[in-house]
């Protein structure tokens, strides 16, 4: 399981998600710059173990790297919760704690999550036959590309 991504990190793979383009360490370096000062070499540094970490793959482009992310912003947060549940000795008792900290709209993001997983099957009661499944996979986030989010891996 992946671990929690450092401040820093963090800062860069928002703007590597975010742009979902291959980025040089230049444009993440200008970003990063209107809120903070920081060197060339420091963002260069933090994409370089990016990229030693399994967080981006990297191309060369003239004599700089292009940085793409390997996954989505999505699938690392669903590793962290998974691996933050499944190191709970009450799985089911972190659940309902998990749910008891979500607001409606997080509450509501995670039925619809649960009627893509389930496909919207006929046998299942829960799911309410007028459910659109394209509608689910927008308000869960995943906008029709499959149950990945956006088709990154």
């Amino acid at each position: 399981m992946p671990r929690q991504l450092g401040d820093l990190e963090d800062a860069v793979m928002t703007r590597v998600w975010q742009w979902n383009r291959p980025v040089t360490v230049r444009e993440v370096l200008e970003d990063l710059q209107q809120e903070r000062s920081i060197a060339y070499t420091t963002v260069m540094t933090v994409m370089d173990n990016l990229h030693q970490k399994g967080w981006v793959r990297r191309e060369v482009e003239g004599r700089a790297y292009r940085y793409r992310a390997v996954s989505t912003r999505a699938a690392y947060a669903a590793a962290l919760m998974n691996d933050a549940w499944s190191r709970s000795d009450n799985q089911a008792a972190a659940l309902v704690a998990f749910f008891g900290m979500m607001s409606p709209e997080q509450r509501r993001s995670l039925e619809d999550a649960v009627r893509v997983v389930r496909g919207n099957r006929a046998d299942d009661p829960a799911d309410d036959p007028a459910d659109d499944p394209a509608e689910d996979r927008e308000r869960a986030g995943l906008r029709g590309a499959g149950s990945d989010g956006d088709g990154e891996r």
